[in-house]
């Protein structure tokens, strides 16, 4: 049975050994990684209840972060017609299961009950499989950008080139 609600604080610790796991796991395969990804945005947010978790017969199998404006990364874009999805991983014990598809299903009807016409993310531009395989779900490449050394983005997303897609 699977479910998704907002995480907790009892999860954090979970949570960052997700990170680790996933970190891991991109340096093994030759990606790009998260360099020192800041703990205390992971915490606000959980705060802020803008962090996700689906969880599979009582195991947490994905988590993720959303915001309702994203003006550094997306600029002219952003007219807050958008729910952007942030900070995804996944448990290692349940890669290959395309759970990415637990994420969308959530962030469609999420978008439609607060009318809001867009589900946007980013990822690496330096890893076309990553690409690819949101490709594969509909999403839509928008261009490739590199983030500025603005104190708004996480430590951990600076003066990074990433890749815009964008689901309609």
């Amino acid at each position: 049975m699977l479910s998704v609600s907002h995480t907790e604080k009892n999860d954090l610790a979970q949570i960052f050994t997700l990170f680790e796991h996933s970190i891991e796991y991109q340096e093994k395969k030759g990606y790009p990684v998260w360099r020192n990804y800041d703990k205390q945005v992971l915490i606000r947010d959980m705060e802020q209840k803008n962090q996700y978790k689906a969880v599979i017969d009582g195991n947490m199998a994905i988590v993720w972060s959303v915001c309702y404006t994203d003006k550094v990364i997306w600029r002219e874009r952003e007219k807050g017609d958008a729910i952007y999805l942030h900070r995804i991983v996944v448990n290692p014990d349940c890669k290959g299961q395309r759970l990415f598809g637990t994420i969308l299903d959530w962030a469609i009807q999420h978008a439609g009950q607060n009318n809001l016409r867009f589900i946007r993310m980013d990822t690496w531009a330096d890893n076309p499989t990553i690409i690819n395989y949101y490709l594969g779900f509909g999403f839509a490449f928008v261009e490739y950008y590199t983030t500025p050394d603005d104190e708004e983005l996480p430590a951990h997303n600076r003066n990074l080139a990433i890749a815009l897609l964008e689901y309609k």
